[in-house]
């Protein structure tokens, strides 16, 4: 399996963390049908699909206008994906998650599929610095074509699990879903630092 697909589905699965939005969404849809709940999932993955692919094809556009030095990039997006893991790893991402979720819902807001969902829980900053990194990391259509395949594939599987969320938070438990997130953000750590680390042997000319 080509490298560049691994660790762009790795750090998209762990960056936009499906198992992680599955309770935030059924808490948010439970007063939702089936039908309700299964439409608002699969349009607020299209939607945040759609912001992300946005990102992709014209983010490295973006670093040109601003001046913006891909090394430097790499550290920054090294920096907020290390953040992400940090918060996970101390379950501070769901506990905010969730105070967000609370706010929608004492707003009596019925379709959650573009707030909170799309934007900013699914196309966050964080899923939006890594896309912008691997699309800058990836050299040739057919990597970027990887990194898209990835993409789609994350998103393929959080439309599932926003789908199945209620029976799939049954079944997984509260404590399971915490593990989970634990280790996703042990090893987002690890891919962060990689980023930093290749974005300061470019910025200063270190060798391998």
């Amino acid at each position: 399996m080509p490298e560049i697909f691994v660790s762009a589905f790795i750090t998209l699965f762990v960056v936009i963390d499906p198992p992680g939005c599955a309770p935030i969404y059924a808490g948010l849809t439970k007063e939702a049908t089936a039908a309700q709940a299964r439409s608002m999932a699969l349009r607020a993955v299209a939607i945040a699909g759609a912001i992300l692919l946005v990102f992709a094809f014209f983010g490295e556009a973006l670093l040109g206008a601003l001046h913006i030095q891909l090394d430097a990039f790499r550290i920054a997006g090294g920096l907020m994906l290390f953040f992400i893991a940090f918060e996970m790893v101390f379950e501070k991402r769901t506990q905010r998650r969730e105070e967000r979720a609370d706010k929608v819902s004492a707003s009596e807001v019925e379709d959650v599929s573009v707030f909170p969902m799309a934007m900013p829980m699914l196309a966050g900053p964080g899923a939006i610095a890594a896309v912008m990194l691997l699309m800058n990391e990836a050299k040739g259509w057919v990597e970027r074509a990887e990194v898209f395949a990835a993409l789609g594939l994350v998103l393929a599987m959080t439309g599932a699990a926003l789908v199945a969320a209620g029976p799939l938070i049954r079944l997984l438990g509260d404590k399971v879903e915490a593990v989970i997130t634990r280790l996703l953000g042990v090893l987002l750590a690890a891919l962060a630092a990689q980023y930093v680390i290749d974005g300061l042997r470019g910025a200063f000319g270190i060798g391998a």
